[in-house]
């Protein structure tokens, strides 16, 4: 008999890799997928038209819909990738993010174990829980998280995946996983529309464009990469959280400079902090730093150890920094010329 799975988020960055990854291992995959106006299957385009997945319609405020969704699936492991995910709007919306991001967990958890007390679980934890803790952060390493995602995600973490596995020994994990990006990402992710941006000055269709903090240091790792580790994690004797990660951090202005390298363009920088810009070769200004753009509190270093992942699972990245940034120009600037000489 196949393997069930059901992924809550199948239609975002990580659902769709993991949606892949998992059917070429032979398993049966169900998605939960909210109903919404805009095009949410671009990423499952292929596995949706050749009826590789289930999809089925339902969203993480409701258990009744969690609870038919569960039914109609019945499946051995749950993927939970659903989140109210952008740290920026989570400032705006902090009760929506709370209820998606904790709440939500609860219901699908809840309902679960009613039907399968045996079902793995695995929950995408995030690298924001740490906020201010100072790098290298590892599992040992304290929580002080600085946003309403970061505190939501948390509290889920504490009081759901650490609880309920202590208390009531439930087989469900934590993947605290780092960012991870690629050509699928949400275009208000800032790396994503820096490709986007930088791909279309290139072309001509853009003049310039506007970032927030350049400063701030992150921890990028390649999506298709991160979701081996969450099959790998559910797949253990034990239920046991880990951190994944690459183990090496870089600003977002350095981001900018890999992309632009990626892209061939020549890029100086001149002033500082709210003043500074980028110019091209013809010293045309082609990004500014927007204060609007910066968040409420920020997060500024995050480089995670992922040691224990990588003796324990056997896992460790395989795209490094600049091919991944290379990765998600090329994406675009495709993308663009096609559509340029569409046009």
């Amino acid at each position: 008999m196949k393997k069930r799975a059901l992924i809550t988020g199948i239609t975002g960055q990580d659902g769709s890799y993991l949606a892949e990854y998992l059917v070429g291992l032979g398993y049966e995959v169900w998605g939960l997928m909210r109903r919404t106006s805009l095009d949410p299957m671009l990423r499952l385009e292929s596995l949706v038209r050749k009826r590789r997945i289930n999809i089925i319609y339902g969203n993480m405020h409701h258990a009744s819909s969690l609870k038919a969704a569960l039914e109609m699936s019945r499946p051995h492991e749950i993927y939970n990738l659903a989140a109210q995910s952008d740290v920026g709007i989570s400032f705006f919306v902090p009760e929506e993010t709370e209820d998606i991001n904790y709440a939500g967990l609860k219901r699908l958890v809840d309902e679960a174990v009613r039907i399968n007390p045996k079902v793995r679980i695995y929950q995408a934890s995030t690298s924001e829980m740490y906020g201010k803790t100072l790098p290298p952060q590892n599992e040992r390493s304290s929580f002080k998280p600085v946003s309403p995602y970061g505190k939501a995600k948390l509290r889920a973490h504490k009081t759901i995946v650490e609880a309920y596995r202590k208390r009531r020994g439930l087989y469900i994990c934590s993947g605290i996983l780092f960012n991870h990006e690629s050509p699928r990402r949400g275009e208000h992710f800032v790396t994503r529309k820096i490709a986007i941006s930088l791909a279309k000055i290139k072309l001509g269709l853009q003049k310039s464009f506007s970032l927030g903090n350049l400063n701030a240091r992150r921890d990028w790792g390649y999506a298709g990469d991160y979701v081996r580790v969450m099959y790998a994690i559910l797949q253990q004797e034990k239920p046991d959280d880990f951190v994944i990660a690459t183990g090496e951090s870089h600003t977002v202005r350095e981001f900018v400079e890999a992309v632009a390298r990626s892209l061939r363009m020549k890029i100086r920088w001149k002033g500082t902090g709210l003043r500074e810009i980028a110019v091209d070769e013809r010293g045309r200004t082609i990004l500014r730093v927007d204060k609007k753009y910066y968040r409420p509190v920020e997060v500024n270093h995050l480089r995670g150890d992922s040691m224990k992942a990588r003796r324990e699972l056997g896992w460790k990245p395989t795209v490094s920094f600049d091919r991944l940034a290379a990765m998600m120009a090329q994406a675009e600037l495709k993308r663009f010329r096609h559509m340029k000489s569409a046009v």
